[in-house]
């Protein structure tokens, strides 16, 4: 699997950071998809938000039982949004405020700085949106959610 852009950010450290996109609602970046690529951005434009799939590259090591943000006890990792999962794949829903040629403003972005950019898809609400859902042991507000910020648990 080859990078396809890079996710250009405020963020150049990962402690501090928001630790989703609902806790940086204000702050943009901007996706910058490969130059060959650009012809798949056709029609993106008509889209609210996207989802950026990208390779957690500061990430150096796996754990299968992690401490997440939200939480003080130990969780499996596949039950949590840990950078250190086996594969290393980040996920984020960001808002799309435009795109000029290669170059996409995105809202409400959580990513570290010079993330690489594995895929972009399209946030379809018909698809996407699950009116009943649970959220197993994360019990936190959305405001919580909001004010949380990264510390040094997912560090080297």
């Amino acid at each position: 699997m080859e990078s396809i852009g890079i996710i250009r950010t405020p963020f150049t450290t990962i402690n501090d950071m928001p630790i989703q996109p609902r806790g940086e609602a204000a702050c943009q970046g901007q996706v910058v998809v490969n130059k060959d690529l650009q012809e798949g951005l056709a029609d993106l434009a008509g889209f609210s938000h996207i989802y950026l799939l990208y390779h957690f590259h500061k990430a150096s090591r796996t754990e299968l039982t992690v401490t997440p943000f939200m939480d003080n006890e130990p969780r499996g990792v596949f039950a949590t949004r840990s950078p250190l999962r086996p594969n290393h794949i980040g996920l984020s829903i960001v808002e799309l405020m435009e795109i000029n040629q290669n170059i996409i403003t995105v809202a409400n972005i959580d990513v570290l700085d010079n993330t690489p950019l594995l895929d972009i898809k399209p946030y379809i609400s018909a698809f996407d949106r699950v009116n009943l859902s649970r959220s197993g042991w994360m019990q936190a507000s959305e405001e919580e959610v909001r004010q949380k910020r990264s510390d040094t648990r997912f560090g080297r």
